[in-house]
């Protein structure tokens, strides 16, 4: 989407005008891809799609001197803002002390896993932090292809590899993933 793009460009370089234009293009997809991650979150979860989204939206307006690249980098972005709300939303409740009432996301096979086994959020995030140290980069694509539900093609375009090296990656990640999880 090339006006989005320009519109990123414009607000990168300082004008606010385009941030204005830019929301309501990009809102119907953060709200989807904020619904998604919460669609997973366990019943009586009190953090709504629009809370997320209007807090997603709270840090992307502070952002600074953002060189924005293109809308597959803008929803990289929006997608790391959306796992660190929700980290910081289950560590502020403090369901890891409580047990049984953690945040749970679900690893749907569309998006993270074959299965349909539910893991919390902190146990995720301390999952995709162990595969940072032992490879950053299968980390930046589980993260793109989980929470920003980028395809392989623009996630490959965000990291700057071949498609052939994201599928790979993403193959790794899965089973790198699954296998901590299951611990």
């Amino acid at each position: 989407m090339p006006e989005i793009t320009e519109l990123l460009i414009s607000w990168g370089k300082g004008d606010h005008a385009a941030l204005d234009q830019l929301i309501p293009l990009v809102f119907a997809d953060l709200k989807e891809i904020a619904h998604r991650r919460l669609r997973s979150e366990r019943q009586g979860h009190t953090l709504q799609t629009t809370a997320l989204v209007n807090e997603v939206y709270l840090k992307l307006v502070n952002e600074r001197d953002m060189q924005w690249q293109n809308r597959a980098h803008f929803f990289a972005v929006a997608a790391q803002l959306i796992r660190n709300i929700l980290v910081d939303y289950a560590r502020t409740k403090n369901y890891a002390k409580r047990g049984g009432g953690a945040v749970h996301v679900t690893l749907d096979e569309a998006v993270m896993m074959a299965d349909e086994r539910a893991t919390d959020v902190l146990t995720l995030d301390e999952a995709l932090q162990a595969l940072a140290v032992v490879d950053k980069r299968k980390c930046k694509v589980a993260e793109l292809r989980f929470f920003a539900g980028l395809s392989i093609e623009e996630t490959a375009e965000v990291l700057k590899i071949s498609t052939e090296t994201v599928t790979r990656d993403w193959r790794m990640a899965k089973a790198w993933l699954r296998k901590e999880l299951s611990k």
